[in-house]
C-alpha cells in the first residue's frame, strides 16, 4: 500500500453534498458513498476530521430573509450539522470506520462536547472525528469552523469536496467560460472574490499556512488520490510555486 502523503486532514463537507439529486433532506445512498470514500482514505492510515454544512436542511441566510433573526437562524442551522453528523456517523460505522461526533453545543445525549486534545486523541487512536454545530457561535459559517478545528487539531491540510472539480473564475456550470486554477493564493482568492470558502475563513487559513485542496468529491476515489499525493482538483496555498509539493496523477 502506498504511504500518506498527508499525516492528518480535515475533510469540509456541503450540506447539500448529502442530499444527492433530492431537492431537501439526506438521501441515505449519497451518505453511504461519502462513507465508503472516507473508508477508503482512512484505510491508507490518515488520521481523518469532517465537518459537515446543514444547507440540506437549513440555510439561515434564506431564513434571515423571511425575517427570522440572524442569530436564531444561525443556531437553527447548527442544529440541521448535528443531524447531518449523525447521518455520517452511522454510515461510517456500518462501514466499520470507528468514528466520534464532537459538537460545540452541549448535548450529552447525542454526541460529545469539542474538547480539543479529545478530539486529537480520538484521532491518533485511528477514529474519525465529526465535528457538529459549526463553532457554536452565530456569524460564522461552518466554512469558518473547518479552518478554526483544522488548526486547532494541526491538520496539514483542509480537503474541500464540492461538486465541481477545483475552483473557478465564476461558476462553470452557467459560464462555459470559466476559467479553472490549479494552484493559486489565499491573497488571489480574497481579490478576486473567488467562492472557494467565506473570507474569514480564507484569512484564517492565510494567518496559519495551511493549504486548502477543492476537489469534486462526487468522483470515485479522488479523496484517496488526494492522501496519497496525486494532483486532484485546485490548491491554495500562501504563494505559487512551480512545484506546489502535489505530484502529478499517473
Amino acid at each position: 500500500m502506498s504511504k500518506p502523503y498527508f499525516k492528518r486532514v480535515l475533510l469540509k463537507l456541503s450540506g447539500e453534498a448529502l442530499m444527492g439529486e433530492k431537492g431537501y433532506g439526506i438521501d441515505p445512498f449519497t451518505v453511504n458513498y461519502m462513507a465508503e470514500e472516507i473508508k477508503k482514505a482512512y484505510q491508507l492510515g490518515v488520521q481523518i476530521a469532517v465537518v459537515i454544512g446543514g444547507g440540506n436542511i437549513w440555510r439561515g441566510t434564506e431564513a434571515q430573509a423571511q425575517g427570522i433573526e440572524r442569530a436564531t437562524a444561525d443556531y437553527m442551522g447548527m442544529l440541521a450539522t448535528v443531524i447531518n453528523a449523525l447521518a455520517l456517523q452511522n454510515a461510517l460505522e456500518k462501514q466499520e470506520v470507528d468514528t466520534r461526533v464532537q459538537s460545540a453545543i452541549d448535548m450529552r445525549e447525542l454526541a460529545e462536547p469539542y474538547i480539543r486534545r479529545k478530539a486529537i486523541r480520538h484521532l491518533e487512536k485511528g477514529r474519525v472525528v465529526i465535528f457538529a454545530a459549526g463553532t457554536g457561535n452565530p456569524y460564522f459559517t461552518t466554512d469558518t469552523a473547518a479552518a478554526l478545528r483544522a488548526i486547532e487539531i494541526g491538520a496539514d491540510v483542509i480537503l474541500k469536496g464540492t461538486k465541481v472539480d477545483g475552483i473557478y473564475s465564476s461558476d462553470p456550470v452557467k459560464d462555459l467560460r470559466a476559467k479553472k486554477f490549479d494552484i493559486l493564493t489565499y491573497m488571489d482568492v480574497i481579490r478576486n472574490s473567488l467562492k472557494v470558502m467565506d473570507s474569514t475563513a480564507i484569512t484564517l487559513c492565510m494567518d496559519n499556512n495551511l493549504p486548502i485542496i477543492v476537489f469534486n468529491i462526487r468522483k470515485s476515489d479522488n479523496l484517496k488520490k488526494i492522501i496519497l499525493g496525486q494532483k486532484i482538483g485546485s490548491i491554495v496555498l500562501k504563494e505559487v510555486k512551480d512545484d506546489a509539493g502535489i505530484q502529478e496523477e499517473n
